[in-house]
């Protein structure tokens, strides 16, 4: 089994960046972040794989950016230039297969982090 555990979020202030982590227990093919907001469906944002090969949704290109300490067994997203668009629960989330790309159906997910940007 796989477990993930989300830190790092909190309030912030648009322009401004903020990093959330995530503990994991086995580094699989595919992990990501997701997010939802408020009365809104859950967004992909971003994946890497177990190479290192990421992608990003529209929304988050530029300013958000995932990279992984194998040896901490974290996996990190990045924020910067935020908008109070950006405001919802993040989640971190792992698969063992399928394709690598921004997604919401992951096999497995941590309990998510808040994140707020305030104007």
């Amino acid at each position: 089994p796989q477990s993930l555990v989300e830190s790092g979020g909190g309030s912030v202030q648009a322009g401004g960046s903020l990093t959330l982590s995530c503990r994991y227990t086995n580094d699989l093919h595919c992990m990501g972040w997701y997010r939802q907001a408020p009365g809104k469906e859950r967004e992909g944002i971003v994946t890497i794989t177990y190479g290192g090969n990421r992608r990003y949704a529209d929304s988050v290109k530029g300013r958000f950016t995932v990279f992984k300490d194998k040896e901490k067994k974290t996996l990190y997203l990045q924020m910067s230039a935020m908008k109070p668009e950006d405001t919802a629960m993040y989640y971190c989330a792992a698969d063992g297969g399928g394709t690598c790309v921004p997604r919401t159906d992951f096999k497995y997910w941590g309990q998510g982090t808040q994140v707020t940007v305030s104007s």
